[in-house]
């Protein structure tokens, strides 16, 4: 049940309209779908039609995050993350990565500098036949707790009432957190500076059959450099993936991955909620991405980023999105499929 409205803060109000901009360009990550109201009221195809702004021509695109470029590379493991997962992706060894570099708008020509969160997809495929798929971004928390509220402020951003995004986040002060984060965190220059985020909570089982709820980060080697949005306003419209592009043809670059594991009563199912910093922290290997290919020929273009799709070691915890999240994006995908012909390959004998 919603909380009475409550008296919003000057900063808060400020920060609406930063809110309802990051909200209507980051809703496809953690899509809400029909299994959490009635399919009566909603359904993953209408959640699907409203991320989409009609004036976007979006056919043969994801309809979020649908501006991205595709790398391939290897995931290093260390042999530290066997420790808490039983997943052959943690036994020592280099396992092939694709992946893909994105941005959280369902414009697929939007100039780099106007989009607020960054993201990537990754999968690492082992010798078992497994796959282990993820879908991060740049944001440290969610801007709400639960699917419910998610879906009530994607209507929200979208309305034409003044009042609808204030009382919604009068309702929720954790939007207004993520708001104030939207607003003041610092833009890095590079796809290859950000640290990118899991959110979602799911869990690992050892070899003893000990289950430990964790989070993962891709922490970047690279330093991260600060620019402002008005130096980005003076950036080439795709500077990241020239950027980006540059930097692999120059060497290697890499991430490390860390699993943050939760203590007993750390909120597992609420990805609006950051975990302290003091939590064990292992560092199970780095991401080494070694070539980048635009998305239209590339490798990355089919893949649908389902962070449902787990090896035999994880599955998902209490947290609700991930569902959520591998329904939108099946519908997303079965719509860009049957759409290919609006976006062609152009490579000779690429795979359709």
């Amino acid at each position: 049940m919603l909380q009475p409205q409550r008296p919003l803060a000057r900063s808060a109000i400020g920060s609406l309209a930063l809110i309802a901009v990051v909200v209507g360009v980051s809703a496809a990550a953690f899509a809400y779908t029909a299994g959490w109201l009635s399919p009566h009221r909603l359904t993953p195809d209408k959640i699907v039609d409203a991320l989409t702004p009609p004036n976007v021509k979006v056919l043969g695109h994801r309809r979020n995050h649908a501006k991205g470029i595709c790398f391939t590379g290897v995931f290093e493991a260390n042999g530290a993350g066997s420790a808490l997962s039983t997943a052959q992706v943690f036994v020592s060894g280099q396992y092939p990565a694709v992946g893909r570099f994105n941005l959280a708008t369902p414009d697929p020509y939007a100039a780099d500098p106007t989009v607020r969160l960054r993201g990537l997809g990754l999968q690492i495929s082992t010798p078992d036949g497994k796959e282990w798929r993820s879908a991060m971004i740049d944001a440290p928390f969610f801007p709400v707790s639960d699917p419910r509220t998610f879906y009530q402020l994607l209507i929200a951003s979208g309305s034409k009432d003044p009042d609808a995004m204030k009382s919604l986040v009068g309702a929720h002060p954790e939007i207004a957190a993520f708001g104030a984060w939207a607003k003041s965190a610092p833009w890095a220059a590079s796809y290859a500076e950000e640290r990118f985020n899991s959110l979602n909570s799911f869990i690992f089982t050892d070899n003893s059959g000990a289950e430990h709820a964790v989070r993962w980060s891709l922490i970047p080697a690279a330093q991260p450099v600060s620019v402002s949005p008005e130096e980005l306003a003076k950036r080439d419209p795709d500077f990241l993936e020239k950027d980006i592009t540059d930097r692999v043809h120059s060497g290697p670059q890499r991430w490390t991955l860390a699993v943050t594991v939760a203590n007993p009563g750390d909120p597992t199912a609420d990805p609006s909620k950051a975990w302290p910093d003091d939590r064990k922290t292992v560092e199970v290997g780095a991401l080494i991405v070694q070539q980048i290919e635009a998305e239209r020929d590339g490798p990355c273009r089919d893949i649908n980023f389902d962070p449902t799709v787990l090896p035999t070691g994880m599955r998902t915890s209490d947290d609700p999105f991930p569902a959520a999240r591998s329904a939108a994006y099946a519908k997303s995908f079965d719509r860009r499929t049957a759409e290919a012909g609006d976006y062609p390959r152009t490579a000779t004998g690429a795979t359709p």
